[in-house]
């Protein structure tokens, strides 16, 4: 939520507890300096997409990318991210993963770790099915609701 914000830090005293989040610095630099950016002048990934020739194809391939997504995960349910952290597949980077494509999971196993402010969250499936395809890189940040694993229902 502070990344998305232009908050640096916020802190929250009560009754003896005292609670500091800081935003990081590169974070903070790149919401302000992205503004300036687009007022300064188009940069070269903001150049391509004005420079196409035809902006309703590249609409158009896009709607049909997602037409193509739609239909084939209409059958499989979706694992989501419940927190913002950081997205990790294994317990600790010597041991093996929790799940590989082709698994099977189960209510109340843990599929994922996500760390949030130092914290190892385990995440547990919801859903009973095989796993069909992973969605979030290892070592990687991601949202609330996210989706990170594709589930076949059993």
């Amino acid at each position: 939520m502070i990344n998305k914000s232009n908050i640096g830090e916020v802190t929250i005293e009560e009754k003896g507890f005292r609670l500091t989040i800081k935003q990081k610095e590169e974070a903070a630099q790149h919401l302000y300096s992205m503004p300036s950016q687009l007022q300064a002048g188009p940069q070269p990934v903001i150049q391509s997409s004005p420079s196409s020739s035809s902006p309703v194809s590249t609409t158009s391939n896009a709607t049909k990318a997602n037409k193509t997504q739609e239909v084939v995960t209409d059958n499989l349910l979706t694992i989501k991210s419940p927190m913002i952290g950081t997205f990790y597949r294994s317990p600790s980077p010597d041991k093996p993963r929790f799940l590989e494509v082709g698994d099977e999971v189960s209510p109340g196993k843990v599929v994922c770790i996500i760390e949030a402010m130092k914290l190892f969250n385990e995440i547990e499936s919801e859903v009973k099915g095989k796993l069909i395809k992973v969605l979030v890189e290892d070592a990687s940040p991601v949202e609330y609701d996210q989706p990170l694993f594709l589930v076949e229902p059993l």
